[in-house]
């Protein structure tokens, strides 16, 4: 029993630490960039931080001191983590599970349809302020730069191997 506390212990304070650069990594987000993308992106990455860096306190301080009212609020809180990204998990494949791409002749890219995708991802992206953000993402990661560069045919353009986004 003796042994299990210290390893708890040990690992959640190398969480904690781990914890420390995620939040400075969100709060360089939050001075630096003034984009919509990484604006977009610090409020997430900053409470993730905050996150781990709670849950791994409490499995550090109920494993040190042996606190059992810590280490149950630990144990339930790491329950409902797992359980929510079982559930996250499962969204994400139910929500884009149908789009796989429709082959097109002599194209060495997949074609993608929004109507393939399901009809809550559909009016996600016809939000015009959740298509906003996207598309200001994808124009900052300069997703589609190269392609003219690449392919300056229509014939090599065909053959290309296309991510989806690029499509």
């Amino acid at each position: 029993m003796g042994l299990s506390n210290y390893l708890v212990g040990i690992l959640n304070f190398l969480t904690f630490l781990l914890s420390i650069p995620i939040i400075a990594v969100g709060g360089w987000l939050a001075n630096q960039h003034n984009t919509e993308c990484y604006k977009y992106l610090q409020g997430p990455v900053i409470g993730i931080g905050v996150f781990i860096l709670v849950v791994s306190l409490l499995g550090f301080l109920g494993s040190c001191f042996r606190q059992r009212f810590l280490l149950w609020l630990y144990l339930v809180v790491m329950f409902l983590l797992i359980l929510l990204l079982f559930c996250f998990t499962i969204f994400a494949f139910v929500v884009t599970n149908k789009a796989a791409g429709q082959v097109v002749s002599n194209k060495g890219y997949k074609e993608y349809r929004l109507g393939d995708y399901t009809s809550w991802l559909q009016r996600q992206i016809k939000d015009s302020s959740n298509w906003a953000k996207v598309e200001s993402c994808l124009s900052e990661a300069k997703v589609c730069n190269s392609l003219n560069s690449d392919y300056p045919t229509q014939a090599t353009f065909d053959k290309a191997n296309l991510t989806p986004v690029q499509v």
